[in-house]
């Protein structure tokens, strides 16, 4: 796991060998489930290592992640972002949520086998969960590589983090249509776009960036609204 080393050290992330045999026990662990459960496209072991790795560790290179204390992953699917990040940062706190609970109970199965302790994945839809009081406006940081347009993506999870938190959505290199039709959703939720992180690594071909919403005031109690309606009838 070279490429996933050098990473590491250039975002000034430990990279020791128990922490890098912990990757690679992690990857054989996710693509042995997937024989089973669909839980990643991506089989290449190399692929893998730069697509669903170095990828979500890049939101820990952002100045308000590196305060947090505690983190939210909406869309987790088989842990992404907030496993690898979980591993690196074992102060920290994470809370992984997906809407099927077979993905769920095989991810609580691989970090019981990974002897992670500072990451819970549960089962739920983000509509219904920040619904919640013991989830809504709890969280420092919210990230979520979830598809979704970002004006869909805000309501899902803005409603999670406290004001002066952040929400970090994973977008393709050019997101800057979604940037500018989401702004009425953010005004409406509490939000204002901050800035963007490039995923930049020489000799690896990365095109996402990270959106990172500040949330300046509270989301108003009727967001989000019932499951469904958000990606029905975004905010716009």
């Amino acid at each position: 796991m070279e490429v996933l080393r050098q990473a590491m050290v250039l975002m000034g992330i430990e990279a020791s060998r128990e922490r890098i045999d912990t990757f690679s026990t992690y990857r054989s662990l996710v693509l042995e489930w997937n024989e089973k459960v669909n839980l990643t496209a991506i089989k290449d072991p190399d692929e893998f290592e730069v697509k669903h790795f170095v990828d979500s560790l890049w939101a820990s290179t952002y100045s308000g992640f590196q305060t947090a204390g505690n983190v939210i992953d909406i869309g987790t699917g088989a842990g992404f972002p907030g496993l690898p990040l979980a591993i690196c940062f074992p102060e920290k706190q994470f809370l992984l949520v997906d809407s099927l609970n077979k993905r769920i109970r095989i991810l609580n199965e691989i970090i019981k086998s990974l002897g992670i302790v500072n990451a819970v994945a549960i089962h739920g839809r983000a509509e219904d969960l920040a619904a919640q009081e013991l989830y809504r406006e709890r969280y420092d940081i919210c990230l979520s590589r979830a598809v979704a347009d970002l004006s869909v993506l805000v309501e899902y999870c803005l409603p999670f983090v406290q004001v002066g938190g952040y929400f970090g959505a994973y977008k393709t290199e050019d997101a800057e249509d979604e940037i500018t039709s989401s702004r009425k959703a953010l005004k409406t939720l509490g939000g204002r776009f901050e800035s963007a992180t490039k995923l930049t690594l020489e000799g690896v071909d990365m095109k996402h960036q990270i959106l990172w919403i500040e949330k300046i005031a509270h989301t108003p109690a009727k967001y989000p609204r019932k499951a469904g309606t958000p990606s029905k009838e975004p905010i716009k």
